[in-house]
């Protein structure tokens, strides 16, 4: 089965040697996204909430780059650095969420690149 990587100039270009996204048949898988400005490649300044906003974001322009939304996303994994914030990135990643809603797991881990206090990946369905 052949590969297609996925790119996006609405999101932040990857830090390390992998893609945005991978498409594998019928399935795209997201790598994680913090919140980084695409346009400057700075994280953004601000709380989890405020973080998880740019996350979405970027998730969503990498979805969008593979022709697909949010609505289409099967599972997602969430890493926080503090679990103190779940409240606060759940209710930001709700609104992306509110008809659909993938299977999710939510990992505390201790730390993540460049300091970002929450990341975001995805599966969807192309």
């Amino acid at each position: 089965m052949s590969q297609e990587l996925i790119q996006s100039s609405d999101a932040p270009a990857p830090i390390g040697p992998y893609s945005q996204a991978v498409r594998s048949g019928k399935t795209l898988y997201c790598s994680g996204q913090i919140a980084l400005d695409p346009s400057t490649g700075n994280l953004v300044d601000g709380d989890a909430a405020t973080q998880a906003e740019q996350v979405m974001k970027n998730l969503g322009a990498v979805l969008k780059a593979a022709g697909c939304e949010y609505g289409d996303v099967v599972k997602t994994t969430i890493f926080l650095v503090d679990m103190n914030d779940f409240a606060a990135v759940n209710a930001v990643y709700g609104k992306y969420f509110d008809a659909a809603k993938p299977a999710r797991s939510t990992v505390a881990v201790a730390a993540l690149p460049r300091g970002a206090r929450v990341e975001i990946e995805a599966i969807a369905r192309t």
